[in-house]
């Protein structure tokens, strides 16, 4: 980077109020310049561990993407994604619009007329573990099951800047996924965007948006009623 002479920049309190009219795309290329190798991973999951127990309701928009290398183009979903602890969740697609995936706190639904009409999918919520929550798998008790290493910073538009941690489970036999990559804000420690290397193959990324944590969600969002005609397949 080339010096510049302080007659260039005028008295030190010019200097001091460009500075704090500086950019945050020029954040984002200081923060790019620091080099990985300095980063540990560790404060930040700590950090997103100890705001995932701070929040016991979560609404959110989402953005999905789907690559599957069999397929072709990636397969992009939008909705309203909703949690409740213990083990209540839902994401309510709007585009395909009336996809469901509902967790009433035993069964987990799995509706998807856009691509299988007529049936639903039901399956038993485990007892054990996190149950049916997209960013609890990931930032509950990472120490004991992950190994990680810091990837790098990107800007999430309005989320403002979130730090990338790869996780790669310590025993992958007993999880459908062999890695992902979350982000998590600087901002206040929540998970922003996952990126999530599936044990099918497929590559699946999920990006926050609008956050409500803490809010109040109407208990109907975890109701799923099947519909006339749809047949539900147990598994």
């Amino acid at each position: 980077m080339r010096h510049v002479r302080n007659a260039e920049w005028g008295t030190r309190n010019s200097r001091a109020s460009l500075l704090v009219r500086v950019p945050s795309s020029a954040l984002l290329a200081i923060a790019l310049c620091v080099p990985l190798h300095a980063q540990d991973p560790w404060p930040i999951l700590d950090r997103a561990s100890v705001a995932y127990d701070s929040v016991h309701s979560l609404a959110a928009d989402f953005v999905q993407t789907i690559t599957n290398p069999l397929v072709g183009e990636p397969d992009t979903t939008r909705g309203r994604l909703y949690q409740t602890r213990p083990n209540s969740f839902a994401m309510r697609f709007t585009a395909p619009r009336g996809d469901r995936i509902v967790a009433d706190g035993k069964y987990l639904w799995l509706f998807t007329p856009s691509t299988t009409p007529g049936q639903v999918i039901r399956t038993p919520i485990p007892t054990v573990g996190t149950g049916p929550n997209l960013i609890g798998q990931f930032v509950d008790r990472p120490r004991d099951r992950y190994r990680a290493r810091y990837v790098g910073v990107d800007t999430l538009g309005a989320e403002g800047i979130a730090d990338g941690i790869a996780l790669d489970p310590k025993d992958p036999s007993k999880l459908p996924y062999r890695g992902a990559v979350i982000w998590v804000a600087r901002s206040d420690g929540l998970v922003r965007r996952l990126e999530i290397a599936e044990a099918s193959g497929q590559e699946r990324t999920v990006e926050l948006r609008r956050l409500d944590v803490n809010g109040v969600v109407s208990p109907r969002e975890y109701k799923f009623t099947v519909p006339a005609g749809v047949h539900v397949v147990d598994q």
